[in-house]
């Protein structure tokens, strides 16, 4: 659809520029039948008629030439838009974390809209630039060749002068879209920390820092915007100039009697449309190179590879409830392109029913692990396999339908608390989602504010406690019912009265189920069936906490470290 909508902005717009040829065959021929020949009103009548019937139509050709644009632009940000935040919902947290969130917005909204001046200006003039100056010249070659050969010589000044600015045009807008980019991700950094800096006493600094970062995008965009003026100029100098050469040598020509009025004045009337298109190229140029530099990040976002998928294959027998269990077998997986390893040969078991804390000092791979089983990244090496099938042969979607995960940090969006529960299972029923936040001994807080479950939250739960928020994303444990749990820690950072209330509603989420505790302080995994200690992505020690103790190995040093206070 998109392309179809291009060419046809691309067809009415050289319908428009036929359009154009006649009316200036029409008023030379008037002017030449009126003032030469002595015609009167009446007998030219006909022509006059013909003359506004084409402006008309050359009015509807330009009107349906931008409504066509508008559509090729509409559908193309609509389209990249939704494939952009797709492709970045399928790259997972594991690519977000390097990023900054702001920049990614930015590019999202405000480099998908760049992309507006792009498709609906520069694009379809590009076209126009080219074939409306060889409709005139298919015209007037026949009439004037000599004027079709001035015309013919003097076009590529304007493209030329084109190219010569905006090289530097170029240079400058990538240089102002890279400061949008970073007062964007500044800004919301800094709003996101706002508290923080209030506490430490830092957010006046803050002030000097986003005007300093305002200063600099407002000395980019001037810049962009002197070489846009300049370019404007240059160009409108080289059109009148050109066009002035063709009035001249028509006007001598036209002196020596080589020439006849009606054709002269036809071409003189054609020379302003024939530079016309070239000249609006160069403007919309200028406005088309913020969509250019927005364009190439988001293809360098779009072209990071996601996890694979699998092929369609049939579904994976898994009885849902306690009949889950997990094997990781030579797991090995690097960052940044190998160059930074996390996990070196990782084998362990997870058997159904089974609760597991896995410890070690932090970068041991921890928080790898749980981005493995979660599909937010694929192993380089080795096979995980559920019930005995490789997990690779089970979508992602698919597989995290059985899989529920409370990470240490939950992540609450600006809505409603009923609606930010409910997003473990949409469908679910009010009484269903107060069920879950009594499981979650979260019912009674809820209950008291301002309008209970339907009170509206900040982003990241800004109106709400730690403790608060980690017991929502208990009850969204509660309400998806899965049989797969990955809690990373999910008791950090809250007083003893509700980290006893997070516990019991853990110890309960816990029962009947297989679950993972990505363990970073050992007050939460004393009770677990098993514990396994990593360390540089390898299980280097595995057992009950009695057991590990007695060996006094890295796990005995965790539990030292812990008792002082370092937690693990």
């Amino acid at each position: 659809m998109a392309r179809l909508a291009l060419a046809l902005a691309v067809g009415l717009g050289l319908l428009g520029g036929i359009t154009i040829v006649g009316q200036a065959y029409l008023l030379s021929r008037v002017v030449s039948q009126v003032f030469l020949a002595g015609e009167s009103l009446r007998q030219v009548a006909a022509l006059l008629i013909a003359f506004l019937a084409l402006s008309l139509v050359r009015a509807g050709l330009a009107w349906g030439s931008e409504a066509a644009a508008d559509a090729v632009a509409g559908r193309v940000k609509r389209d990249l838009r939704a494939r952009l935040t797709a492709h970045l919902l399928d790259l997972g947290p594991a690519y977000a974390r390097g990023e900054r969130s702001g920049e990614l917005v930015n590019t999202v909204v405000e480099g998908v809209e760049a992309l507006d001046a792009y498709f609906r200006q520069y694009l379809p003039q590009l076209a126009l630039a080219a074939l409306v100056p060889l409709t005139v010249l298919l015209f007037v070659f026949p009439l004037d060749w000599v004027s079709a050969l001035v015309l013919l010589l003097t076009a590529p000044l304007i493209p030329l002068f084109m190219v010569l600015i905006g090289n530097l045009a170029d240079t400058l807008t990538r240089r102002q879209w890279s400061s949008l980019s970073r007062m964007s991700a500044h800004f919301l950094d800094t709003l996101q920390g706002l508290t923080t800096l209030k506490l430490l006493g830092r957010s006046r600094e803050q002030i000097r820092t986003i005007a300093q970062i305002g200063d600099q995008y407002r000395g980019a965009t001037m810049g962009v915007l002197r070489v846009t003026f300049l370019s404007a100029l240059v160009l409108e100098m080289v059109a009148t100039i050109s066009t002035a050469v063709v009035a001249v040598q028509i006007g001598l020509r036209l002196l020596s009697g080589h020439l006849a009025f009606e054709q002269g004045f036809f071409v003189l009337l054609l020379a302003p449309e024939f530079y016309l298109p070239l000249r609006l190229l160069g403007t919309r140029f200028h406005a088309g190179m913020a969509g250019v530099a927005a364009a190439q990040r988001i293809f360098e976002v779009l072209g990071v590879d996601t996890p694979a998928q699998p092929e369609p294959a049939s579904p994976l027998d898994l009885s849902l409830g306690p009949d889950l269990g997990l094997s990781l077998n030579d797991i090995h997986y690097a960052y940044d392109e190998g160059q930074r390893t996390a996990l070196h040969g990782l084998t362990f078991d997870l058997s159904a029913g089974e609760t597991v804390a896995l410890v070690g000092p932090s970068g041991a791979g921890k928080s790898t692990v749980a981005h493995l089983l979660l599909r937010f990244i694929e192993p380089d090496r080795g096979t995980i396999t559920v019930n005995g099938r490789p997990l690779r042969d089970l979508p992602p979607a698919a597989w995290r339908e059985l899989v529920a995960w409370v990470p240490q940090h939950p992540y609450l969006f600006h809505g409603t608390v009923a609606e930010n529960i409910r997003l473990a299972r949409p469908t679910a029923t009010p009484d269903e989602v107060r069920w879950a936040a009594q499981q979650a001994h979260g019912h009674t807080f809820i209950e008291a504010l301002p309008q209970g479950y339907d009170t509206v939250i900040g982003e990241r739960g800004a109106r709400l406690s730690g403790g608060e928020v980690q017991r929502i994303a208990l009850a969204r444990a509660f309400l998806k019912d899965a049989p797969l749990l990955i809690l990373d820690e999910a008791t950090a950072n809250l007083d003893p009265a509700v980290e006893a209330l997070v516990q019991e509603a853990m110890e309960r989420l816990l029962q009947g189920r297989t679950a993972l505790l990505i363990a970073h302080r050992l007050s939460t995994v004393y009770r677990s069936d098993r514990i396994l200690v990593i360390d540089r992505g390898r299980i280097v020690e595995q057992g009950t906490h009695a057991a590990l103790v007695q060996q006094r190995g890295l796990y005995q040093q965790l539990v030292v470290s812990y008792g002082r206070g370092g937690g693990a």
